[in-house]
C-alpha cells in the first residue's frame, strides 16, 4: 500500500513539476517579448535618418530635466541666466513655454563671460525635491569679481611657477578662475521644487581654482546616479598642446575628472584642498598616493559633455575635444588614464611646445583609448575644424530604432553619430553617421535649403535630455528635439507597434522575473521531495 502511494505521489509531482517548468518557460518568453516590444533587445535595425522638430528659438548652452519628474526643464546660457521651461508633448505642435524676462536665476554679475568662459554646468542635488540644493560651475575674474580668490593651479606642488608663465592677451596667470558654487531654491520654501526663482546669493563656495591660460577648461558637473558624489570635468588649460603636462601630472587637477563629496564637508584649508567638500573613500588615491585625492580619471584635453547611461550607471561617457587630428568619446572608469597629451585619440601626439621639467609626477599608466570617435578629415572639409559634443544613450520610446544607441555630434554638424556596443559590456562600439531632417510639421519652421538637404541648425553647443528621456539639441539657432521618424518619412518598423502601446511600467521586467523565480523555486522543492521519496 505504501509503495502504491509513493508511485501515485511520484506521478503527481512529475505532472506538477512539468506544469511548473512549462509555466516558467512561458514567463521567460513573456519577459523577452515584453522587453523587445519596447525596443529593449540586442539587435536593432539601424535607423536611416533622425527626425527633428524645432521647439524653441533661444540659444542655450545647457539643459537639465526638472528633478520633480515633470515635463519641465532648466535651460541656461553662458552669460549666467537660468530659466524654467515647459516641454510640449511630442507631436502636439507645441513649443517651449519659457519667459526669458523672468529667469529662475541670474548670476551674470558674478560670471566671466567669453568664448571659453561663462556658466559651463548646472546640476541638482539628488535630494533637490526636498532640500532645494543645486550647483553651478562658472568662471570668474579676480580683478572684477569679489570672492574670486582660489589658489593657482600652477604651483610648486606640481613643479609649476606662475611667475614663469607668459601673459596671455593681457591676462595674468590665474587671474581667471574656475568656480563650483552651491545655491538654493529659496531656503524658506517647504516645497523647493515648486519655486519659480532661486536666491542669487551663493550658499557656499564648493571649489575655486585659478587657471594658468585662456585655454580650454571643460566645466561640466554631474552627480553620479549610483554613488551620489559630484563629478567635475576640467580641461588641460591650453589651446595648443599641454606644454606643462597638466593632464598627465598626478598632482594637477587640470585635464581630469574629479569626484568630490558635497554632503560631508570638512575644514579643508588645512588639508590643502580647494574648497568646502570632502574626499570619497573610494577615490583612486587610496591605491596611488601620488594622485591628488580629488582625481577620478586623468589624461583628458577638454571633456565636453559627459553623461551616465540611465539604464547602466557604470557607463560613464565623455566627449573629449581633440586638437589636430581626432575627436573622441571615452568610457570613464576609476583611475583611468585617457592619454592626453601623449596621445590624441588613438594617435601618438608630438608636442611642439613642451616645457623642460614639465613631466614631474607624470602618470605612467597605460592609456585607455577611445571607444568611439572620428578623424578631423571626416567632418566638413570646408571648415577645416572639429569639436566633439558628447551625448547620451538614447532611452526614449519616441524613436524605437534609436533605442540603446549612443548619440554624439560635432560643433559643426553634418550628421549625428550613432554607436552601438556588440557584444554588450565588451567596450567594442561601432559608429555610423546618420543624416537628420526637420519634420514638415515642425512647430517652428526649420531653415532647409531643400527637402533632402539637412537643415541649417547652426553650431551645436550641447545635447539635453528631459524626463521622458527625449533628446534635444541646443544650437545657436534654437532647440531641436528628436521626434518620431515617420514625421520625416524615415522608416522605423517598430514605431507603429511602440506608439500603440502605453509606456512600459518601470517594474515590468522585475515582476516577470519575480514570477519566474517563484516557479523556479517550486520546481526545486518538487525535485527535493522526489529525491526523498525515491
Amino acid at each position: 500500500m505504501v509503495a502504491v502511494c509513493n508511485v501515485f505521489l511520484l506521478n503527481l509531482l512529475l505532472f506538477y513539476g512539468f506544469l511548473a517548468f512549462f509555466t516558467l518557460s512561458m514567463q521567460l518568453k513573456d519577459l523577452k517579448n515584453g522587453a523587445q516590444s519596447y525596443g529593449i533587445h540586442e539587435t536593432r535595425q539601424a535607423p536611416n535618418g533622425i527626425c527633428l522638430e524645432k521647439i524653441g528659438n533661444g540659444s542655450y548652452i545647457g539643459m537639465a530635466p526638472h528633478p520633480d519628474g515633470s515635463n519641465r526643464v532648466f535651460l541656461w546660457n553662458q552669460q549666467g541666466k537660468v530659466w524654467i521651461a515647459n516641454v510640449p508633448e511630442d507631436g502636439s505642435n507645441g513649443v517651449l513655454e519659457i519667459d526669458e524676462s523672468k529667469p529662475y536665476l541670474d548670476i551674470t554679475d558674478h560670471v566671466l563671460f567669453g568664448l571659453q568662459f561663462g556658466v559651463m554646468g548646472m546640476e541638482f542635488h539628488p535630494n533637490f525635491v526636498s532640500n532645494g540644493r543645486f550647483f553651478i560651475s562658472y568662471h570668474c575674474d579676480k580683478l572684477r569679481h569679489s570672492g574670486c580668490l582660489g589658489r593657482c593651479s600652477c604651483n610648486s606642488e606640481i613643479n609649476c611657477d606662475p611667475a614663469t608663465l607668459p601673459i596671455d592677451s593681457g591676462i595674468a596667470p590665474c587671474q581667471y578662475q574656475i568656480v563650483v558654487a552651491e545655491f538654493t531654491a529659496n531656503g524658506t520654501a517647504t516645497t523647493p521644487f515648486l519655486v519659480e526663482s532661486a536666491k542669487t546669493l551663493e550658499v557656499k563656495r564648493i571649489f575655486t581654482m585659478g587657471v594658468p591660460h585662456r585655454g580650454v577648461y571643460g566645466g561640466q558637473i554631474l552627480f553620479g546616479p549610483a554613488d551620489g558624489f559630484l563629478y567635475a570635468m576640467t580641461g588641460s588649460g591650453t589651446h595648443q598642446g599641454d606644454p606643462y603636462n597638466f593632464a598627465q601630472n598626478k598632482r594637477s587637477l587640470l585635464g581630469k575628472i574629479l569626484r568630490i563629496d558635497v554632503d560631508q564637508r570638512n575644514e579643508v584649508h588645512d588639508r590643502g584642498l580647494w574648497g568646502n567638500y570632502s574626499i570619497p573613500r573610494g577615490n583612486p588615491y587610496n591605491n596611488d598616493k601620488q594622485l591628488a585625492p580629488e582625481i577620478w580619471a586623468l589624461g583628458l584635453r577638454n571633456p565636453w559633455r559627459c553623461s551616465f547611461d540611465s539604464e547602466r550607471p557604470s557607463y560613464f561617457m565623455c566627449g573629449d575635444s581633440g586638437q589636430d587630428m581626432y575627436e573622441e568619446i571615452d568610457m570613464i572608469t576609476k583611475g583611468g588614464n585617457y592619454g592626453w597629451p601623449v596621445y590624441e585619440g588613438p594617435y601618438l601626439f608630438k608636442q611642439a611646445n613642451a616645457q623642460e621639467g614639465s613631466t614631474s609626477n607624470s602618470s605612467s599608466n597605460s592609456p585607455i583609448f577611445p571607444v568611439m570617435g572620428y578623424n578631423h578629415s571626416e567632418t566638413y572639409k570646408t571648415i577645416g575644424s572639429a569639436s566633439i559634443i558628447g551625448g547620451y544613450f538614447y532611452r526614449s520610446q519616441t524613436d524605437p530604432c534609436l533605442y540603446g544607441r549612443y548619440l554624439y555630434i560635432d560643433l559643426y554638424p553634418d550628421g549625428i553619430w550613432s554607436s552601438t556596443e556588440n557584444p554588450e559590456h565588451s567596450r567594442n562600439f561601432t559608429s555610423s553617421k546618420i543624416p537628420y531632417r526637420c519634420a514638415r510639421d515642425s512647430p517652428i519652421l526649420c531653415e532647409s535649403i531643400a527637402e533632402d538637404v539637412m537643415p541649417a541648425i547652426g553650431y551645436v553647443s550641447s545635447f539635453g535630455e528631459d524626463n521622458r528621456k527625449d533628446i534635444h539639441m541646443l544650437t545657436t539657432t534654437g532647440v531641436y528635439r528628436v521626434t518620431r521618424p515617420s514625421r520625416c518619412n524615415y522608416h522605423c518598423p517598430k514605431e507603429r507597434s511602440v506608439a500603440s502601446k502605453p509606456a512600459p511600467p518601470v517594474s515590468m521586467s522585475r515582476k516577470l522575473w519575480e514570477r519566474a523565480e517563484h516557479y523556479a523555486l517550486l520546481i526545486s522543492s518538487m525535485l527535493l521531495l522526489l529525491l526523498n521519496l525515491v
